[in-house]
């Protein structure tokens, strides 16, 4: 392995996973923008915090592949798959990619509305497509950044059919402060952290709409119930949202003012529209994305989510938010848990 590590994407997590990777060994990050290389080398600092002098940043993609083995794509899943077609030039088959990036890819259709499994890939698909690389994994679990900055303590799962990637990520990210978790399961792991953020953004609706805890707790359970059930349509095992990478990721991010999904939501219970939260928010809420994703998936294969139907209709239909939750309440789910 060599001795560098590599990130692709210094937002947020990609800078919070910087330094600790830096806590371990020497770190290379890539930033698209000279500003933001320059402000890394030379002040030691990103989004507010201060870096660790082990990290170095570049604006060559040939350079992060030319000198780390290991690297980490973490970048917003609109930009994945370009990413990945200019990284992935420089990739050879000894690589192995560790990704953060939680929600799908999608090959637009011309008829938006209109979408089916077979222009939808997970970003460990995107991955295999995109280059000769084999051994990928993705980075999982309860890490909101801005704690993850603040030095707080948390877990993570790294996922991979391979074990040597999953050493690999134990090796280089465990700390005193950050425990990594193993599966073989990436499938599960990858759908559990896209599909968290849907239920993220129903829990803040419900708290900006000025409801409790008894709401927000049933709309969790029952939000986890649906990332199951739409899992396993797809052939992903169930144990693996029961995980860190599943119930664990999504408390933290579906009640936490500290997550850009939970505060996305939280903003259109408060009346705002759509369009003003997005052009006022520095970083992408994937859950938005994956709603729609997700909805047209769930109604081209016939699984019953009530959840993620209301939550489209109310974020992009305009579909009251009080007709919403009175519909959820009233639904006649057959029994409280049936997937064990």
């Amino acid at each position: 392995m060599a001795e560098r590590v590599g990130i692709v994407g210094i937002g947020s997590f990609g800078t919070a996973i910087a330094n600790l990777l830096a806590l371990n060994t020497d770190v290379l990050v890539f930033s698209r923008r000279q500003k933001a290389v320059d402000t890394i080398n030379e002040a030691h600092s990103n989004f507010g915090q201060t870096l660790s002098p082990k990290i170095r940043a570049t604006n060559s993609l040939e350079e992060i592949a030319g000198e780390c083995q290991l690297i980490f794509p973490i970048v917003p899943s609109t930009s994945f798959r370009p990413m990945m077609q200019n990284l992935g030039k420089y990739l050879r088959p000894h690589h192995f990619l560790i990704h953060g990036t939680k929600g799908f890819d999608i090959i637009e259709s011309k008829e938006k509305s209109f979408i089916k499994k077979d222009i939808i890939s997970t970003m460990s698909e995107v991955i295999l497509q995109e280059s000769s690389v084999r051994r990928v994994g993705c980075l999982s679990g309860p890490n909101l950044a801005k704690e993850i900055m603040e030095g707080q303590p948390t877990a993570t799962l790294v996922a991979s059919q391979f074990d040597e990637v999953i050493e690999a990520g134990k090796r280089v990210l465990n700390s005193k402060l950050f425990h990594v978790y193993g599966s073989h399961d990436i499938l599960g792991a990858e759908v559990a952290g896209a599909l968290k953020n849907i239920v993220a953004l129903g829990s803040g609706i419900l708290v900006g709409y000025g409801l409790g805890k008894n709401i927000q707790g049933m709309l969790i359970s029952k939000g986890l119930m649906e990332m199951i059930y739409f899992g396993r349509a797809f052939g992903a095992e169930s144990r693996s949202f029961l995980g860190t990478a599943g119930i664990g990721d999504l408390v933290a991010t579906a009640t936490s003012e500290k997550s850009r999904n939970f505060t996305f939501g939280y903003r259109l219970g408060k009346g705002e529209d759509i369009d003003t939260i997005r052009q006022s928010t520095e970083e992408l809420a994937e859950g938005v994305r994956t709603l729609r994703i997700t909805y047209h998936l769930a109604k081209e294969r016939k699984i019953r989510l009530p959840i993620t139907k209301m939550l489209y209709k109310v974020v992009f239909k305009g579909y009251p938010i009080g007709e919403a939750i009175e519909y959820l309440i009233k639904y006649p789910y057959d029994i409280d848990v049936d997937f064990l």
